[in-house]
């Protein structure tokens, strides 16, 4: 039975109860509930390359009673369990959870499949956009960058992967920069926007850091990035009233 079957299992022995059918079997809940936490164990460990003896070690147990925990013929407590999740990464409530590591880390291989071939697709079309703007024919193209018209056709349509030496050559010969293509939407977009952005803090000097993250200079900050947003006919005029006033 698979950890699925046994959590619709679980489930439906759940809303048995929630509406008092006599089919409930308290038993067999408890049987349920623990196998569903032994496969949980399992996935854990295995998921953290962990041995049955390293688990056992941790403890100060038997390596067979971790056995016996995750063929559910017996269950941890919860102290324990809180133990092994610290030990094997996972936060303790994975072992009262409704899906395996293993499921969830398929569910993200298929979601960062689809994400590949989207942005391959936008990457371009974007690239297309460009060589467009520049005035280009995929020929004309091709004969500045020492590509085929049916490669760079392939490319700009996402039905090949465009690789980042190639796509560096085909941005200058449209005029654009390499962030002209970068992800700047979405979970992923951010992320990447965030860790720039950091890089880029990181490389400022120690004093204007300190000055950033105090607090209490947030309101100069602001003031800053106002200026910075301003017209130049209207900074120009409050340039003038501070020179004004310091006359």
């Amino acid at each position: 039975m698979s950890f699925s079957d046994i959590s619709a299992r679980m489930r439906k022995q759940q809303e048995n109860a929630a509406t008092n059918a006599p089919v409930y079997d308290i038993e067999e809940s408890y049987r349920v509930r623990a196998r569903m936490v032994g496969v949980l164990l399992r996935d854990a460990r295995l998921h953290a390359r962990r041995s049955l003896e390293e688990c056992a070690r941790l403890l100060g147990i038997e390596p067979s009673l971790v056995e016996t925990w995750e063929y559910g013929e017996a269950t941890p407590t919860l102290p324990q369990l809180e133990l092994l999740a610290n030990y094997l990464d996972v936060p303790v409530s994975q072992f009262w959870s409704d899906s395996t590591l293993s499921d969830v880390q398929a569910d993200r291989r298929a979601a960062q499949r689809e994400y590949l071939a989207l942005r391959d697709r936008m990457v371009g079309a974007l690239l297309r956009q460009a060589r467009e703007d520049a005035g280009l024919s995929q020929e004309a193209l091709a004969e500045r960058t020492g590509h085929s018209a049916s490669e760079l056709a392939a490319y700009e349509f996402g039905d090949s992967p465009l690789p980042m030496h190639v796509l560096t050559v085909l941005a200058s010969a449209v005029n654009k920069n390499v962030s002209y293509f970068l992800e700047t939407s979405g979970t992923i977009g951010e992320l990447l926007a965030l860790r720039e952005a950091y890089r880029a803090f990181a490389d400022m000097p120690p004093e204007l850091r300190a000055f950033v993250t105090n607090p209490l200079n947030a309101g100069f900050i602001e003031i800053a990035r106002m200026f910075s947003q301003m017209p130049t006919d209207k900074l120009r005029k409050v340039g003038e009233a501070f020179l004004d006033i310091t006359m």
